[in-house]
Formats: structure tokens, C-alpha cells, sequence
């Protein structure tokens, strides 16, 4: 699966800078293309100015499938198995034919409507293998994880023009990246507003270390949790009024 999103809707953290070797991954449509190329199948889900999802059932592991859902304007990418599916079907009210997607998909509408616990909360109680990428189409956000030990593969950077570039081909996240693209950090997850943020360690600071190639050069950055540092007023979800939803304030 492959996502890239304009500026306007998921800033890239200023330590994934554009390299030399990156290009402009919206232009003509072409990281699209490429994928498409590599990735016999393929769907292009175009989101206009705001990016564009696309996947491909081509070759997927058969334990951790690829699955694309659409709910109320809010398209999500999912590869990989929840293994708590039955106990999140009960939390969140969804009947027996929900799969993983659905599943993703009310965990963020809950959270985006006021739910009773913080998003890294949410996000810790989805056990099993897992990498999603939702967009709301609404609200002009993304959420973003990877589960804690990375058991998908999944690599993120940015391209020449600032564009933030998810994609579980790491291939394909070079080629639009350049030296830029690296693993997206195992157990954490991004929004839209709150940035990169740890679920496993809420309360700490990310830190940015750079990663090294085989031929010894810096390529791309990983991030680690600072078990040194915390975050400043760490609180809950913030309870704001009605018509406004978490999305625009976490």
C-alpha cells in the first residue's frame, strides 16, 4: 500500500528532510504510476488536492492481507490481522461481519467524537500485526501506526516537495524519498495535529537518530523514545465543545 498527502494535510517531522535524490511524488501522478507498474492490480483512490491512497492484492502474505475500506468519507488502508477483533467489535458496538479496516475505522470516529480515552489508548488496545493509514476526507486529517514490534514492514520519508510518503514497499518509498525515507517507528502513531507520538510511551519525547547504510552513510532517520525527557502538560483527551473534534486539537 502506498499514501502520499499534500502539506496541507500531514506535515512531514522537520528530521525527515527532502535529500537531493527525492522527487515530487504527487507530479503527474507519478510515485502512482510507478506503483502501479510494480503492483499489477493496483487501485488509485485519488484524494484531489489532499494526495492519494492506492494498494494492490498482488503477492500479499496470506497472514498479514491488505484490506480497503470507505465509511462516512473516511478511506483507510490496512495490512496485516487484529487478533483482539472480537473484544474490539464489542467496544465499539460493531456487528460480527466488521473486519480489521472497520474496526480502525470506528476507533478514529470515536476519538474524532469525543470518545472517553486518549488516542495512544486506542491505539495500544489494537494487538496484533498491523500498519493503517485513514484519511478523513471531512476533517482533511490523517492517522497514522504501526503496531510494536513492526511486524509490517512500513516506511515513510518525505519528497522533494515536502510531501509525506507512507508506503509498506520500501522500494517504492525510495524511489519517491530518496536517502529521506526510513522505517516508520514501531509502536507509534501520527496524526495530523498531534505529529509523531509513542503509544507504547505516551508521556516521553521522540527522539531522531540517524540512520546508517550498508556503505555507511546517513540514510534517512529512525525515531527512538527518550526515556529522559517528557512531554510537557501530558494530558487526556482534550474535552473541547461539540463542534469541534479532537482531530483539530490532539
Amino acid at each position: 500500500m502506498l499514501a502520499v498527502f499534500d502539506k496541507s494535510v500531514a506535515k512531514s517531522p522537520d528530521a525527515l528532510v527532502p535529500q537531493n535524490e527525492s522527487v515530487c511524488a504527487l507530479k503527474d501522478g507519478f510515485l502512482a504510476s510507478h506503483f502501479s507498474s510494480v503492483h499489477p492490480g493496483s487501485v488509485i483512490v485519488n484524494l484531489a488536492s489532499s494526495g492519494f491512497l492506492t494498494y494492490s492484492s498482488h503477492k500479499q502474505n496470506p497472514i498479514l492481507p491488505r484490506l480497503f475500506g470507505v465509511v462516512d468519507d473516511i478511506f483507510c488502508l490496512f495490512e496485516g490481522h487484529i487478533e483482539n477483533v472480537a473484544h474490539l467489535k464489542q467496544q465499539y458496538g460493531l456487528n460480527k461481519t466488521a473486519n480489521e479496516v472497520i474496526i480502525v475505522i470506528e476507533a478514529y470516529r470515536t476519538l474524532r467524537d469525543r470518545g472517553p480515552y486518549p488516542a495512544d489508548q486506542v491505539v495500544r488496545d489494537i494487538q496484533g500485526k498491523f500498519a493503517f493509514i485513514l484519511f478523513d476526507s471531512a476533517s482533511n486529517v490523517a492517522f497514522i501506526a504501526s503496531d510494536a514490534d513492526g511486524s509490517v514492514p512500513f516506511f515513510w520519508g518525505t519528497d522533494a516537495e515536502g510531501h509525506l510518503v507512507l508506503s509498506t514497499d520500501g522500494e517504492v518509498a525510495k524511489k519517491g524519498c530518496g536517502k529521506s525515507f526510513a522505517p516508520f517507528p514501531k509502536g507509534c502513531f501520527y496524526t495530523s495535529s498531534g505529529g509523531l507520538r509513542s503509544y507504547e510511551h505516551p508521556v516521553n519525547e521522540l527522539k531522531a537518530v540517524p540512520r546508517i547504510d550498508s556503505s555507511g552513510e546517513v540514510c534517512g532517520l529512525t525515531f527512538k523514545v527518550d526515556a529522559e525527557s517528557k512531554k510537557k502538560g501530558h494530558l487526556g483527551m482534550p474535552r473541547v465543545g461539540s463542534d469541534v473534534n479532537w482531530s483539530q486539537h490532539y
